[in-house]
């Protein structure tokens, strides 16, 4: 068993280096899969959250928002059963800490312990043995902003990331503001030295975009030599994309981002499901891309226990099917 285990943790270390940009639930489940396969795995995550738990500590406290990062580390370490629990424990009524996560409060107290948010993710990291690492898009504070077409009036805007998909309004288009912020340097390293650079899934406009409006992102990802994916989501998202086909989530990333700039789509072409989906949540179609510079590749990623979602290992193995593949 021991020596099983040493082989193991070998094989992931000598493992392909992937980088995976998004935040969330979505990017949670890619991690989980990742990181049976390989060690060298680097979570890009955005920072522009400003709901719940992270909202209240970020306005209160100055901190980063955590919640993401929270999720994050825990799918990626290695007794993820308890530690998601632990980091996922949200306290009751009480003084102060009602509707707080335990994960949240952890990292914001070793951003105080070591003295800085980039810091108490890489030491966070290493308290919980993760298989890979998770760092900010940016350190500055940001937020994200939406213009918003609604059905009895012209374009709003809004403002922050938690208002956006509750404004009831079709997205034309999302920016941080301030707008020309730096990257945080060691994401761009990573990107540079990427074998496979993996948008999604996730929330297209909430968590996949924001990271990429950060312009030394995007330029960074134009950049590398690496096998670039797109992973769109498997449903559509109420307040997001509802009605959205795979090339019209492709449309939306293009209309933000250079063309191209994720060349290879994955989608899922398993539609024959059943499950009581809530309004504006339906399963994505998986039609071409709206430009031929993209190639579409189309594979069962569905969860069986929860088909509006991607299985873990379904779509990890894909993407290293992919790279092995080029």
């Amino acid at each position: 068993m021991v020596v099983n285990a040493v082989y193991r943790y070998r094989q992931r270390g000598r493992g392909p280096k992937i980088v995976a940009i998004g935040g969330g639930h979505g990017l949670s489940v890619l991690l989980r899969g990742l990181k049976r396969h390989t060690s060298n795995v680097t979570a890009i995550v955005t920072v522009a959250d400003d709901g719940g738990s992270s909202g209240r500590l970020r306005r209160e406290l100055g901190v980063l928002p955590p919640g993401d990062f929270r999720n994050c580390i825990a799918a990626l370490a290695d007794n993820e059963a308890l530690t998601t629990q632990l980091f996922q424990y949200r306290f009751g009524d009480g003084n102060g800490l009602d509707g707080h996560s335990f994960g949240n409060l952890f990292i914001t107290a070793m951003a105080e312990v070591t003295g800085s948010f980039e810091r108490a993710i890489l030491e966070s990291g290493r308290v919980l043995a993760i298989q890979g690492r998770v760092l900010p898009s940016t350190l500055r504070d940001v937020t994200l902003m939406a213009d918003l077409r609604a059905e009895s009036a012209g374009v709003s805007r809004v403002s922050g990331e938690s208002n956006i998909t509750e404004a009831n309004g079709v997205i034309k288009r999302v920016y941080l503001e301030p707008d020309d912020i730096p990257a945080y340097p060691e994401v761009v390293r990573a990107l540079l030295e990427a074998d496979l650079i993996v948008a999604g899934p996730g929330s297209l406009y909430t968590s996949v975009l924001p990271n990429l409006l950060v312009p030394d992102v995007a330029r960074a990802v134009a950049t590398s030599r690496a096998l670039k994916v797109y992973v769109c989501n498997v449903a559509t998202q109420r307040g997001e994309t509802e009605g959205y086909s795979a090339g019209e989530h492709v449309a939306a990333l293009e209309a933000h981002v250079e063309t191209g700039l994720f060349p290879l789509v994955l989608v899922n072409d398993n539609l024959n499901v059943d499950f009581d989906a809530p309004a504006g949540v339906e399963m994505v179609s998986p039609d071409s891309p709206p430009d031929a510079k993209y190639r579409l590749v189309a594979a069962d990623l569905v969860a069986t226990a929860h088909p509006w979602r991607h299985d873990s290992n379904k779509l990890a193995r894909v993407l290293l099917d992919l790279i092995g593949g080029q």
